[in-house]
């Protein structure tokens, strides 16, 4: 089948994922809670004649087309945010406090388009395809663990020699399309930590030991880790999220309470920080006082593996001309993709998706997107998978 042939597939029915698209949108559901959701993608997957699997990573969905090597999979991810919308539209959440201000209603949609396009076609080339539609990608258990890892561990991935997913961009013009090489978000990681003094009257310092005067040489010196003690062109970022401390204006408190976040991409670069951190907390007890620390682990760096890349620019090219090719430098954002690409060689591709002059920011109350991006979205999907399981 031709590219032209995929594209105007996926177009005929672009009424169809827009309504899945705002079915989704009218009724979101948070992280590990996407029970309506779920049975809306698995009752559609099994109408277009599909073995289905249900309660993959606690509410996930997986649907099965063809069988043999080698196996392609395609995500993504269906939980909402939990945020009040105020777009004035008919489709509007009907979920108080609960909105899709992330794409992922849009991302289910057109990933069930290209479900309905490849079990409708005749000539599609032996393989199989798995089709995973994602719970919690925004957010984790109480385990720490996102949805991406519950579906790994629940053996979603076993078995898949490539992934490849898409993720809506509310800032980039409607169709234009980013596709990059190697590190595309970062690793996110999390510190917590308490810096222990001795408490007293304002008025007597001396007397005590303060932790505020302890958390300014700190915060320097954790500053300084990115500038003096990182090779420069490894990119990372350390900032100071929240600082909380005592309760009188006169009174010297006896610890203060800081988190933080810590950003990077490649493992090496990852690991040092969390290295160079806690020699920094060090300092408080040549201060006189002393800590406590604890560094979270969160979400990898995602990396576009180049071949699949190639064979995701190359669908791009083919299609839709070079033109609409974006370029963008690697952001410190988080992905939980991530986990996939990191068990299966993969890569994800960005889709421009601007509606209109109004700035609708991911994760804001006025996000949304361009509906009639969604039929490239589909046939780039489709494409991409057709020409991995050709080999190409």
């Amino acid at each position: 089948m031709d590219f032209t042939g995929v594209l105007e597939q996926a177009r005929a029915i672009g009424d169809q994922i827009v309504d899945w698209r705002r079915d989704i949108h009218q009724h979101p559901e948070l992280g590990f809670q996407e029970n309506r959701t779920a049975r809306l993608v698995a009752d559609t997957l099994r109408s277009f004649g599909m073995e289905v699997a249900t309660g993959v990573g606690r509410t996930g969905v997986v649907g099965i087309l063809g069988e043999g090597k080698p196996v392609i999979g395609i995500r993504a991810d269906m939980d909402a945010l939990p945020l009040q919308e105020i777009n004035d539209v008919s489709y509007a959440s009907q979920t108080p406090g609960v909105m899709h201000a992330c794409g992922h209603d849009a991302h289910t949609a057109m990933l069930l388009g290209a479900a309905r396009v490849l079990s409708q076609m005749p000539d599609r080339p032996e393989g199989e395809i798995r089709f995973f539609f994602q719970p919690c990608e925004e957010a984790e258990d109480d385990e720490g663990k996102s949805g991406a890892t519950r579906m790994i561990e629940d053996g979603a991935l076993d078995g898949v020699d490539h992934v490849i997913g898409l993720h809506v961009a509310s800032d980039l013009p409607a169709g234009q399309i980013v596709i990059e090489d190697g590190y595309t978000t970062a690793n996110v990681d999390t510190f917590y930590a308490t810096i222990n003094g001795k408490g007293c009257h304002g008025a007597h310092p001396h007397r005590g030991v303060d932790p505020i005067f302890i958390l300014a040489q700190v915060i320097n010196a954790l500053h300084g880790i990115r500038a003096r003690r990182l090779n420069p062109i490894r990119p990372a970022v350390i900032s100071i999220g929240s600082v909380h401390s005592g309760n009188a204006s006169n009174v010297i408190p006896d610890d203060v309470q800081l988190t933080g976040t810590i950003r990077s991409f490649d493992d090496a670069t990852r690991e040092q920080l969390h290295r160079e951190i806690e020699a920094v907390f060090g300092l408080t007890r040549a201060l006189g006082g002393d800590y406590a620390l604890r560094i979270v682990k969160g979400c990898p760096s995602v990396y576009n593996d180049p071949q699949v890349a190639e064979v995701v620019r190359g669908a791009v090219i083919e299609m839709l001309g070079e033109d609409v090719i974006y370029r963008l430098e690697p952001g410190m954002g988080g992905e939980d993709f991530s986990y996939m690409a990191r068990k299966a060689p993969g890569a994800m591709f960005l889709l421009g998706a601007k509606r209109d002059q109004v700035e609708r920011p991911h994760h804001s109350p006025q996000f949304d997107l361009n509906e009639s991006v969604f039929p490239l979205g589909t046939a780039l999907l489709t494409e991409t998978a057709l020409r991995l399981l050709r080999g190409e």
